[in-house]
């Protein structure tokens, strides 16, 4: 096996296990992760949305939100409304809150 061989069956493995453990970027710039939270309709968060509003992906991660896709069920909207995850841009100050009834929809999307 030669060198070159080796370096690229050893990328391989890598990027098997940090698919396999969940640390994966989970969107690239410019696409859409969408979050299907128990008892509220789906939510879509547009990467490009964001990125229009002057925002680059490490403005929240890795320091308001993990890289790691399996922390995106534990967003709960009794710790938005606190300020955290989405809520810490989403405090009615810098971006629309999220404890703002009329913004759910914003969010939130009934299936089509």
């Amino acid at each position: 096996m030669t060198g070159r061989n080796i370096l690229i069956l050893t990328a391989v493995i890598i990027v098997s296990i940090l698919f396999a453990s969940g640390i994966v970027l989970a969107t690239p710039p410019g696409k859409n992760v969408v979050f299907e939270p128990k008892g509220a309709d789906k939510v879509t968060f547009d990467g490009k949305t964001h990125a229009e509003k002057g925002l680059k992906c490490n403005d929240c991660h890795t320091k308001i939100f993990p890289m790691k896709k399996s922390a995106h069920g534990t967003y709960k909207m009794e710790k938005m409304n606190k300020g955290e995850s989405c809520g810490t841009c989403h405090d009615g100050k810098k971006a629309f809150a999220t404890s703002d009834k009329e913004s759910c929809v914003k969010c939130h999307k009934k299936p089509a």
